[in-house]
């Protein structure tokens, strides 16, 4: 005779080596995203693969709170959105700049887009080593999905302006560049993961939501970068700004 009490609850193995359905969708939305970028910027269509990897982002974003949200947290879900990152945030938004504009640059072209692709792949493993020990306010490095947001933000706008690759080749290598290296520099960018959804919000909250949502449909591809370069300036200006008050303290106990 089945036993239904022993089917129904008495397999703990069982329900260890299960996986979360409900997080590893949106981890498994946002890899197919980094990948359909990657396929668009092979057939010439730029715009689709930027819009693709900002979809990819916010999938990105909304997978671990969603696991936090329903207590679905789990090491094969942290290990499956570090590969899904390493697509989406790494190897695609390489990929898509290297055709884009880098590819005419000849050796330096490459070199460009590898460093990228090598600073988002540190950028992870030193993240997930870290997360024990980081400060959960703010992140070391440019977080990866903000520095695929700045480059193909970049390649978005300038499409968006019907300006070709090799126009901005320069630029973009630039742009390349100091994506990748910053994603690895020991810079800190303020996290947000303070913000609490289940909190209750003031009013004007709700309102500059609205606004954002208004100004975003305004012009996409101007918003969107205009937003992650003042975000990728950010954690620069904070810097200067910890070294400035740190010299003025040490100066005031000086006199």
């Amino acid at each position: 005779m089945l036993d239904f009490k022993h089917v129904k609850g008495e397999h703990p193995r069982l329900r260890e080596r299960g996986i979360y359905i409900l997080p590893n969708l949106f981890t498994t939305g946002a890899l197919f995203a980094g990948f359909y970028a990657i396929v668009q910027a092979m057939n010439g269509d730029y715009e689709l693969s930027a819009i693709a990897i900002f979809v990819a982002m916010v999938l990105d974003g909304l997978d671990g709170r969603v696991a936090r949200l329903t207590r679905t947290q789990s090491a094969f879900g942290a290990e499956y959105d570090s590969l899904s990152d390493m697509v989406s945030f790494g190897i695609a938004p390489a990929l898509i700049l290297y055709v884009y504009a880098l590819k005419g640059l000849g050796k330096m072209g490459w070199i460009a887009a590898f460093v990228y692709c090598a600073g988002a792949a540190l950028r992870l493993a030193r993240f997930n080593t870290q997360l024990e020990v980081a400060d959960k306010r703010f992140f070391q490095g440019l977080p990866s999905p903000s520095a695929a947001a700045l480059v193909t933000g970049f390649v978005w706008v300038m499409q968006e302006y019907g300006i070709a690759g090799p126009e901005v080749a320069w630029p973009a290598f630039a742009m390349t560049l100091f994506a990748g290296l910053t994603m690895v520099s020991n810079i800190r960018y303020y996290s947000g993961k303070e913000i609490n959804l289940r909190r209750t919000v003031p009013f004007f909250v709700i309102l500059l939501v609205v606004l954002f949502f208004v100004l975003v449909s305004t012009s996409p591809p101007e918003v969107l970068f205009g937003m992650f370069a003042c975000y990728a300036l950010s954690g620069y200006v904070y810097s200067a700004w910890v070294r400035w008050r740190k010299r003025r303290g040490g100066l005031s106990r000086e006199k």
